[in-house]
C-alpha cells in the first residue's frame, strides 16, 4: 500500500496523536490493538505520540515503560490537566509524520481503520475522517444531544462539520501546517477541521464499547464543550439578537401606534395587570439571555488578549527539543 510517490527521509509517514487523561487501565490493550492495526501496513514508518493530559493515576508511568522499550512511542506530559484539544494541538505541533491521525485511547474508534483512510489517503484525499453510521453503544440522551449538536452547529457556521465525526481522521501535513498557524486560544478542534477545507471525505464504522476506564465527559461537560464549540466558530448567536431585537422594536412601535389610535378613538381605559407582567418578564427574560450570549464571547475575548500559552508542557520523552 505506497503511494504513488513515497518521500524517503528520516520522518515517519504517519503520527498517531493520543491525548490521555488516567488511562492507566487502557494503554496494555491500546498498544496491543495499535500496533496489531498498523503491522498491517508495514511499508508505513509511524510514531505514536501520546500526550499526558495532566494524569494523576499510573498512566505517565506506564507510558515511560512502553517508550522505554520501543523509541516510536513519544511523551509529551502536562503540567497540568489542560484539555483535550489542546492535548491535540501539542501533538501536532511535535508530530513529524507525513500525515496525522489523532484518536482516543479508549478504543471505541477501531484502529483498523486507519487501514481505510490510509487508502482513502493514497487515492488523493488530504482528510479522511471517520463517521459513526452506528452509534449503539452510546446511551439515547447522548445519541439524541448530539445529533441536535451538529444540526444547530452548522445552521450556524459557514464551515458545517459532518454529522457524526468525530476526532478520528486521518489529516494530511499540509493540513496540519495550517492548523499550526492559527493563534487562537479557544479552540474546537472539528469546527478548525471543517474551516480549513481541503479535499475530505468519510468512512463509516461502528462505535464500540470502551475497553476498559470510564468517560471523563459528563453532561455537563458535553454542554459546555458545544458552548465552546458554537462561540470559537461563528458569531452567529450574536447577529441573530439583532434581528430579533428589530423584530420587537417594530412589534413594539406598532403596539404603541395602536394604543394611541385606540385612545384617541375610545378613550382612556385601564391596561390589564397581568398582560403587562407577562411583557415585562418577557423582555426581561430576552435581555438576560443576550447578556448572557455577549458575556460569553466577552469571556473568551478575555482569554485571548491575556495570550497565555495554550498548554505547559513538563516533560517530553523520545522527542528532540527543537
Amino acid at each position: 500500500m505506497n503511494k504513488t510517490i513515497k518521500i524517503i527521509n528520516e520522518n515517519p509517514d504517519l503520527s498517531i496523536i493520543v491525548s490521555m487523561y488516567n488511562e492507566e487501565d487502557s494503554l496494555d490493550v491500546f498498544f496491543e490493538k495499535i500496533r496489531e492495526a498498523l503491522s498491517a501496513i508495514s511499508d508505513y514508518s509511524y510514531e505514536i505520540i501520546c500526550i499526558d493530559d495532566g494524569s494523576i493515576d499510573k498512566t505517565y508511568e506506564l507510558l515511560l515503560d512502553y517508550a522505554n522499550k520501543d523509541n516510536k512511542i513519544k511523551i509529551i506530559k502536562f503540567s497540568r490537566n489542560f484539555g483535550k484539544e489542546y492535548g491535540l494541538m501539542a501533538g501536532f505541533k511535535f508530530c513529524k509524520g507525513r500525515a496525522a491521525i489523532p484518536m482516543d485511547v479508549d478504543l471505541q474508534d477501531p484502529p483498523e481503520l486507519i487501514i481505510d483512510f490510509v487508502k482513502k489517503w493514497e487515492d488523493g484525499y488530504d482528510m479522511v475522517y471517520g463517521i459513526r453510521s452506528d452509534r449503539g453503544s452510546d446511551t439515547f440522551l447522548k445519541r439524541f444531544t448530539a445529533k441536535l449538536f451538529y444540526k444547530i452547529y452548522n445552521m450556524m457556521t459557514r464551515s458545517p462539520i459532518p454529522y457524526n465525526a468525530g476526532d478520528y481522521r486521518l489529516i494530511d501535513r499540509k493540513i496540519i501546517d495550517a492548523i499550526l498557524l492559527l493563534k487562537e486560544r479557544n479552540v474546537f478542534m472539528k469546527g478548525i477541521f471543517g474551516w480549513t477545507g481541503f479535499k475530505s471525505c468519510g468512512v463509516k464504522y461502528t462505535r464500540q464499547k470502551r475497553v476498559a476506564g470510564k468517560s471523563k465527559w459528563n453532561y455537563w461537560k458535553l454542554w459546555n464543550f458545544a458552548l465552546d464549540g458554537i462561540t470559537a466558530s461563528t458569531t452567529f448567536p450574536l447577529r441573530i439578537w439583532t434581528y430579533l431585537g428589530t423584530l420587537l422594536s417594530s412589534v413594539g412601535i406598532l403596539y404603541a401606534i395602536y394604543i394611541i389610535l385606540r385612545t384617541i378613538v375610545q378613550g382612556i381605559d385601564v391596561p390589564g395587570y397581568a398582560s403587562l407582567l407577562v411583557f415585562i418578564l418577557l423582555l426581561g427574560g430576552i435581555q438576560m439571555i443576550i447578556l448572557g450570549i455577549l458575556g460569553e464571547y466577552i469571556g473568551r475575548i478575555f482569554i485571548e488578549v491575556k495570550d497565555r500559552p495554550i498548554y505547559i508542557v513538563e516533560k517530553k520523552v523520545n522527542i528532540g527539543d527543537e
